[in-house]
């Protein structure tokens, strides 16, 4: 074992700010959208320059730069869960004042999500891929969940880097017209989303807070078959997103 390498990984692992990226999209993503990646540990060094050569050659200079080599059994004993990849890195988390720049500027080409108080790290990860996907200006948390906890930039394949993503509180929130999404509202169809909007989830269980239906420009249904009781997070938002990018020309925003 590197006992180099390992104690360099721990001393990292300890400063504020630093983000693990577990498995090679989200480094990958890291190193794309211009994250400050500053460690990688692979199993298998070859292996690793071999696969972003044929699946991201962008990143491979960089990668070749970073990239260094600790047995399987050193990775385990640094992360709790060691990815079938068997890459692990350290980067730095988007600042949060290039995230509230990004959120806050306008005009705004593209909406911003909002999700409210969620619980499930794996659907918090999920949204941020979407949205990175679909061209959103940026996903805002708010609660108690840290939206770059490990399990929510390994759901989102590191896609954070691609997006605005902060933790904000109700009135930290940007300006723009307020979209919610819940069962009294107009059906989705029936309307479109500006690009300035902000598009408002509630939480997996219990839906919006009546704090932010009082806040809202227009509560908007998403229609669906009686003794359903409910749609998935992520898909909602997906749901959502596409909605917006329906209602624009290609190419613009969304493309």
């Amino acid at each position: 074992m590197n006992d180099e390498s390992v104690r360099a990984w721990r001393a990292d692992a300890q400063l504020p700010g630093t983000v693990l990226l577990d498995g090679f999209h989200p480094l990958k993503h890291a190193l794309r959208f211009g994250g400050n990646v500053r460690r990688v540990l692979t199993a298998d060094r070859a292996a690793l320059l071999a696969l972003a050569a044929e699946l991201a050659p962008d990143v491979l200079p960089a990668l070749d730069g970073l990239a260094a080599e600790l047995p399987e059994a050193g990775l385990r004993a640094l992360v709790p869960r060691l990815h079938p990849t068997g890459v692990v890195a350290l980067a730095d988390r988007r600042t949060a004042g290039a995230n509230l720049a990004a959120l806050t500027g306008r005009p705004r080409p593209a909406p911003v999500v909002l999700l409210e108080n969620p619980r499930n790290l794996g659907n918090v990860g999920a949204v941020i891929r979407l949205a990175a996907g679909f061209g959103a200006t940026g996903v805002v948390t708010t609660g108690d969940l840290d939206p770059w906890h490990p399990t929510v930039v390994r759901g989102s394949a590191g896609l954070h880097y691609a997006t605005a993503v902060e933790r904000l509180a109700l009135a930290e929130l940007p300006a723009g017209p307020l979209y919610v999404l819940d069962p009294e509202g107009a059906d989705i169809r029936t309307l479109s989303f500006p690009d300035d909007a902000l598009l408002a989830f509630g939480t997996e269980r219990h839906g919006v807070s009546a704090e932010l239906k009082a806040r809202a420009d227009r509560l908007v249904a998403v229609p669906m078959q009686p003794g359903v009781s409910s749609f998935n997070l992520a898909t909602s938002v997906a749901m959502g997103l596409f909605h917006w990018m329906s209602g624009r020309p290609p190419g613009l925003g969304g493309d």
